[in-house]
């Protein structure tokens, strides 16, 4: 018991900003809420059962992530679980985008738990955050294939910029802090997949960026492939 205490007031920073964003990133989404054009009128039930069922897929794809080892190091994964989550903001707003990528983290926990102190699940919250607030805002200013375009390419760039400078100035170096590691030999990893990684800069540069760019375009794709075909059969957003 003592040690958990100790622990727990080690990362009281981690948690205490931790919950700080999360609370700033659903204020964004509820203050464009009130300033959005008329969104799909459901009741909080059908409200409920969709951000569930579209948080529990989520958390499917989340498990099933995977490393791309001639792209950056093994600890960094590859999932595709903000596809759900579009599917869920484009249908009932960004609010509900943000509850499906909190209740996609807490279910993965639950079943697969962590491997990065939880610095790796924090990241997967925020920077996803940072691709689906922006696209389902501008997709819902107008409703129109251009719009959802517009806004996912939107989304793409700020996971791309925002995503890389997040890991720089905060994320990597909490995971060196809470997993035991040092920054060079984090830098060490990366320069042994791009020999022009020298610093934490080049890193995230060489290393973080391509990742969040291939995961945006990919996650883009499939969402403007199967917003309309899947989601109304699944779950009867066009009725």
């Amino acid at each position: 018991m003592a040690e958990l205490w100790q622990l727990f007031k080690e990362n009281i920073s981690f948690v205490g900003i931790s919950a700080g964003i999360v609370v700033a990133l659903w204020l964004c989404a509820w203050i464009a809420e009130r300033y959005l054009p008329q969104r799909h009128t459901v009741s909080p039930t059908r409200r409920i059962t969709i951000t569930a069922v579209c948080g529990a897929i989520a958390a499917m794809l989340h498990i099933l992530d995977f490393a791309i080892p001639f792209l950056a190091p093994t600890f960094y994964k590859l999932d595709f679980s903000e596809v759900p989550v579009m599917l869920c903001g484009f249908y009932l707003g960004p609010s509900a985008a943000i509850a499906c990528e909190g209740l996609k983290i807490i279910l993965k926990l639950l079943f697969k738990g962590t491997s990065t102190a939880f610095v790796g699940d924090f990241a997967n919250f925020v920077v996803g955050c940072s691709f689906a607030l922006p696209a389902i805002i501008i997709y819902h200013l107008r409703k129109t294939k251009g719009f959802a375009m517009l806004g996912l390419g939107v989304g793409t760039l700020s996971m791309t910029v925002f995503g890389t400078a997040f890991n720089a100035i905060y994320l990597i170096p909490k995971f060196a802090q809470l997993y035991g590691i040092s920054l060079e030999t984090i830098i060490a990893m990366g320069n042994a997949i791009w020999s022009g990684v020298s610093d934490l800069t080049s890193f995230v540069i060489l290393c973080v960026a391509p990742l969040n760019l291939l995961k945006g375009i990919v996650v883009s794709a499939l969402t403007m492939l199967l917003y309309k075909r899947v989601a109304s059969p699944l779950f009867g957003v066009h009725k």
